[in-house]
């Protein structure tokens, strides 16, 4: 952040509390690292007040100088900010880092996206080397971490590394990922690092997540926040996978329910660890729950690109089937939406359209949806819309602006994907599509009804 200019600090003992408290200031660190910062003694001398360790008060005129001195700019809009600002951001790094510190390895990331994950796991120094898990747990000691992706781990993993002290974070996907779908090798611009042991998607664990859930605070200006967030992303009509440009769907019935039900893989993990029946009867079930409704059944869309495997019987209970076009052109005229435990759900929810859930996400149990599984005893206090998404768009997640390759807030992040219309291409990318069109090509057609 540049240092030209001159503007009055408001509020300076306000300033000077965050900067003790996140450990931020000079080039950077005044607290957990104890970096040298500073050109002299007297910039020294400063920042050894301001962190609370001097107490000369003509230090507090010469520290209102000295910020008052520089100028500061937004690294993501280029715009200029006061030095609130550019402490907050540096706050939000800085405990990032400070977490990160004690990720001695990662395992179970895909090679394709490991320079994304890196990115994300970098303690202000180095990333950590990606092992497998036999090395990983060998250079751990006690008190370390490790970070792993669920779905490419043993899963005796967690076991092996409590057993020797070492504490295993799993790693997924966040919110809004990406323009594309991640299983076209598109690195992901947000992911959830859930240091409890849990993930999101399992409810017989306890998730970081839930835990934010269960017992945040969500004091006026964050769900304010949250609120102007929700409104955004929906007026950018994203979805996970960046902006939905389908088709819109063909004319449907008048004077009937739309019901949209959506798919799901049925070997990943938010199915698998999310109830004991999965989808082998959805779409019966979601019949059974609306006779005489106009159902909409829309596969997962890595099975439409030929990518995952899946099926669902049952599918004939579907009035339609519908495996193209704007997911969200749907949601819009759905009065309701089935899910299993799909993402689609909480993208309904922002949009105002009536859930039932038949697995257990964690956007269930809150009092926001219809809960058909048993609600967990962790979950049950009632939030409102904006406090769901301040937990799972705000506070939760990390993500990585695709510009700067900076940690950013969301708001960033729904900003960029807002205005890429064109999904980024590349020769990965193109190796999925046709394995995926080959796979299409062998396999029976789905069947669509009118």
């Amino acid at each position: 952040m540049s240092c030209s200019g001159r503007s009055r600090l408001d509020d300076p003992d306000r300033l000077f509390e965050a900067m003790r408290e996140s450990g931020v200031g000079g080039a950077f660190w005044l607290g957990a690292n104890r970096r040298e910062a500073g050109e002299n003694e007297r910039e020294r001398a400063i920042l050894r007040w301001i962190a609370g360790e001097g107490e000369r008060e003509d230090r507090r005129a010469d520290a209102i100088q000295a910020i008052e001195a520089a100028s500061y700019r937004n690294p993501f809009t280029g715009a200029p900010c006061d030095a609130h600002e550019a402490v907050h951001i540096l706050s939000s790094w800085q405990s990032t880092l400070i977490a990160n510190q004690k990720i001695v390895a990662a395992i179970g990331m895909s090679g394709w996206k490991r320079e994304a994950i890196g990115r994300f796991l970098w303690d202000g120094e180095k990333q950590p080397p990606f092992l497998s898990a036999e090395r990983a747990l060998a250079l751990a000691e006690p008190g370390h971490a490790v970070a792993y992706w669920p779905s490419r781990t043993p899963a005796h993993f967690p076991a092996q590394a409590e057993r020797a002290g070492v504490a295993a974070w799993q790693v997924e996907d966040g919110f809004l990922r990406s323009a594309g779908l991640g299983a076209e090798c598109r690195p992901p611009l947000s992911i959830l690092v859930d240091r409890l042991g849990g993930i999101h998607y399992d409810p017989d664990r306890a998730s970081e997540l839930e835990h934010i859930l269960a017992n945040g605070e969500f004091t006026e200006p964050l769900l304010c926040r949250a609120k102007a967030l929700r409104e955004q992303i929906v007026a950018a009509r994203l979805g996970k996978y960046g902006i939905d440009e389908g088709a819109s769907p063909p004319p449907l019935p008048t004077g009937r329910k739309i019901v949209l039900a959506v798919g799901q893989v049925a070997d990943d993990l938010a199915v698998t660890r999310n109830g004991q029946s999965g989808m082998s009867d959805f779409m019966r079930r979601v019949r059974r729950c609306e006779p005489d409704a106009f159902i909409i059944y829309r596969p997962h869309p890595d099975v439409m690109a030929g990518l995952r495997n899946g099926t669902v019987p049952g599918a004939e209970d579907a009035d339609l089937v519908l495996g193209s076009g704007s997911l969200l052109a749907l949601l819009e005229k759905a009065h309701a939406v089935h899910v299993f435990s799909s993402l689609t759900g909480f993208e309904a929810l922002l949009r105002g359209v009536e859930v039932t859930v038949h697995g257990m996400p964690f956007y269930a149990g809150w009092g926001l949806t219809r809960d058909l599984c048993p609600v967990p005893a962790r979950r049950g206090r009632p939030l409102s819309l904006d406090a769901l998404v301040a937990g799972a768009l705000i506070l939760a997640p990390r993500y990585l602006d695709p510009e700067t390759e900076l940690p950013c807030p969301p708001e960033v992040i729904v900003e960029r994907l807002g205005r890429t219309s064109r999904r980024p291409y590349n020769v990965l990318t193109g190796l999925r599509r046709a394995y995926g069109a080959a796979r299409l090509a062998m396999r029976p057609a789905v069947r669509r009804q009118g």
